[in-house]
């Protein structure tokens, strides 16, 4: 697998220094479809020089906000467009959600007949007007927004039915109830086994659960700060997925963390006899 993350820096010049610090195969895009042409390009050949590639796009923006929905679906269709132009294989956005409490909350209406229509409908205007050939647009899964099983992903790429509406993988965001947490290497499994042939990017993170919590609530984490088998889990990416697949560590805030998080991972894929 191609071993990566997110390179946050200034300059160019000052990017290609962490980037080569870092040790990644595999990034996130360091420009949007509104970075200046002559920028773009000069990230993309430095990405050409380490051999590293652009794994996905973010859109991270709500398309049924009440105010700015319109523009974030024009922005989503425009970074669609830019995946495509730029040969990155993932352009990604979460569901999005019509609650006031915030772009990404987790509220009823996530889970109703209505929204989910609205979601097909939006993604289909995504694709249709982008209209790319290469790059495929993908939700990343969310603990309590659609899609949130590996199940409700395969029927909602049946019921959206665009060829390049494709698999984003996070399986940490689908842990979401004790039941999978505490198999949660037989959850992967079931997360790659069904998805393995749709999955364009993959997100890479750890997971843990207070035990003596009588309310259960789980926290994302690093990897090796939570309670997930790392030999295992990267078997079984090993396993269903091709050798040079991207797999990004995120949400680190740090340089530091990114490279701690890269080491552990490095140490456990060395055990599990898996190549970064």
């Amino acid at each position: 697998m191609r071993l990566g993350g997110t390179v946050c820096c200034g300059n160019p010049a000052e990017w290609e220094q962490k980037l080569v610090e870092s040790g990644f195969r595999a990034v996130t895009a360091p420009f949007t479809c509104d970075t200046p042409r002559d920028e773009i390009e000069r990230l993309r050949r430095i990405c050409e020089k380490h051999d590293v590639v652009i794994a996905e796009a973010g859109v991270w923006r709500n398309p049924f906000d009440p105010a700015e929905g319109p523009a974030n679906l024009d922005y989503a269709i425009r970074q669609l467009r830019l995946a495509d132009e730029q040969d990155i294989p993932c352009c990604v956005n979460i569901a999005g959600t019509d609650s006031t409490a915030g772009w990404d909350a987790a509220d009823p209406g996530n889970f109703t007949e209505e929204m989910y229509q609205r979601l097909i409908t939006a993604v289909r205007k995504i694709i249709d007007s982008a209209n790319p050939k290469k790059a495929f647009f993908c939700l990343e899964p969310m603990p309590w927004m659609i899609p949130d099983s590996p199940d409700v992903y395969l029927q909602l790429m049946r019921d959206v039915n665009r060829e390049q509406f494709a698999v984003h993988m996070d399986f940490v965001n689908m842990i979401n109830c004790p039941r999978r947490f505490l198999d949660a290497e037989g959850f992967v499994e079931e997360c790659f086994s069904k998805l393995s042939p749709y999955i364009r990017s993959t997100h890479l993170k750890d997971s843990r659960m207070d035990p003596m919590e009588l309310t259960t609530v789980l926290h994302e984490c690093s990897p090796g700060e939570g309670c997930l088998d790392f030999v295992r889990i990267l078997r079984i990416i090993d396993r269903y997925l091709p050798a040079d697949a991207p797999v990004l560590l995120e949400h680190m805030t740090t340089f530091e963390e990114y490279r701690r998080a890269y080491e552990y991972v490095a140490v456990k894929a060395a055990e599990a006899d898996v190549a970064i």
